[in-house]
């Protein structure tokens, strides 16, 4: 098993390094077709007082004037000697923005999905265990109307009923304005945003676990156990719900793209200050280290994701053959 494992790790290892290459250099592409200039975004109000020659002179200064792919050569130059360049829009360097914000958002996107999977499991099971009861039925309405439901809609009106409203809970921010980072700070104010992050991914979560659990509630060893006399509660959680998670977790590898949109979207409404507002900032701004890198971070988290989820299903499983 662990030669197996180590085979698919090495694999996957080689297939992502093309394909963050391939993002990388798409990232640029499109950024150069963006409406937006790099330069406006630079001089701010101080474009319409600025002469020809300055706003040159700044644009040959940053490489703006060079073609894109020579542009997407000196930074990809840099990345592999450790220099990942400096953030126009930030005026900082993004080496740095990540190493701030990046723990953030691994914050809020880990508790958001544990408490998807929390509720998947507790939810699915329970409606496949009580099928066709008043429990299930409205496990699965839920489940159902959900789905079509954006996580920024869910964050607006999270902040409507239990921020504006109820005053439970605070509505953006890390801390309190003018209190220190502190762990019942930040605990405070995580809770909306990863309640509503982990809200949003739980309907396909907790529909696929019911339909795995009712599938495996038929099964032969599951039979077997009901025959010998094993209490129901046995039966459920030590028979039929161990088979039901390996389908689950293969579905939450492949959820982690849904979950890095979530997270950014979530982020913006609660001003979290996570990779949410350099995305957006670097995208107006055009600004190509740091919008070349973000989108790095979060294809390298997609690929992480799909390769726990592979490698957890193994030992889960040691049947399940590792992929080619």
């Amino acid at each position: 098993m662990t030669r197996a494992i180590s085979r698919l790790v090495l694999r996957r290892l080689a297939f992502a390094v093309p394909v963050l290459v391939i993002v990388a250099l798409g990232v640029f592409l499109l950024a150069s077709a963006s409406p937006f200039d790099p330069i406006d975004q630079y001089f701010g109000v101080r474009l319409f007082t600025a002469s020809a020659a300055d706003v040159a002179r700044v644009r040959a200064e940053l490489g703006l004037d060079r073609p894109v792919l020579e542009q997407f050569g000196q930074w990809f130059g840099g990345v592999l000697s450790g220099d990942l360049g400096i953030s126009r829009s930030l005026r900082q360097p993004v080496a740095q923005v990540v190493a701030e914000r990046l723990p953030w958002t691994a914050l809020l996107a880990a508790t958001g999905l544990a408490l998807a999977v929390l509720f998947a499991l507790v939810g699915g099971t329970i409606a496949a265990w009580r099928q066709g009861g008043v429990v299930d039925r409205l496990i699965t309405a839920v489940g159902h109307a959900l789905e079509g439901v954006p996580p920024f809609v869910l964050a607006l009106l999270s902040i409507a009923v239990f921020s504006l409203g109820l005053g439970w809970l605070p509505v953006a921010g890390l801390t309190d304005a003018g209190e220190d980072v502190s762990f019942a700070q930040v605990a405070e104010h995580l809770a909306l945003p990863a309640l509503v992050l982990g809200v949003s991914q739980t309907p396909w979560l907790v529909l696929h676990v019911r339909q795995s659990m009712l599938g495996s509630l038929t099964e032969d060893h599951v039979t077997g156990a009901r025959a010998r006399g094993l209490a129901e509660r046995v039966v459920v959680l030590r028979h039929a719900l161990p088979t039901a998670l390996l389908p689950f977790v293969t579905l939450i590898g492949a959820r982690i793209p849904e979950l890095v949109t979530g997270t950014v979207l979530v982020e913006e409404v609660f001003s979290w200050p996570g990779l949410a507002g350099a995305v957006v900032t670097a995208a107006t701004a055009v600004d190509y280290p740091l919008l070349a890198m973000v989108t790095l971070v979060a294809t390298a988290a997609v690929l992480l994701g799909s390769l726990l989820a592979d490698v957890a299903a193994i030992l889960l499983d040691p049947r399940v053959a590792a992929d080619g």
